[in-house]
């Protein structure tokens, strides 16, 4: 069985908090991805069960973050939002979540049958 798919706009859930993120974009997406890291196995409480799939896709000044152990990170070649569809549109076979709080986003990657959950769903405290 495949397992869940996780897919997370960088970019929306680190710019959902201002705590200075914009000083070093690259620096606070590795953050959230060694967050992230930690739902790998265990999956997302009251979300998506593990274990997960989850893919971080960064932009911009983000690019050239590494994939660690239990998230891989798409560098998105020009928009995130339209690699986030494709990969939800690539995932319509298995359970899809995107976290991001783009509207127009959350209506295209519903379109492909996923389903959305904002930024405080895995935002570090």
């Amino acid at each position: 069985m495949t397992s869940p798919l996780l897919i997370v706009d960088a970019a929306n859930v680190v710019g959902s908090v201002p705590d200075g993120w914009w000083r070093d974009r690259r620096a606070a997406a590795e953050r959230l991805r060694d967050h992230l890291a930690g739902y790998a196995a265990g999956g997302v409480p009251g979300l998506l069960p593990g274990p997960l799939d989850i893919v971080l896709v960064v932009e911009g000044r983000a690019r050239g973050v590494e994939p660690v152990d239990g998230v891989r990170v798409v560098a998105a070649p020009a928009d995130g939002d339209a690699t986030i569809a494709e990969l939800a549109r690539a995932a319509a076979d298995r359970p899809c979540v995107v976290v991001t709080a783009d509207r127009e986003l959350r209506h295209r990657v519903t379109a492909y049958g996923a389903r959305c959950a904002g930024p405080r769903t895995v935002r570090p405290a």
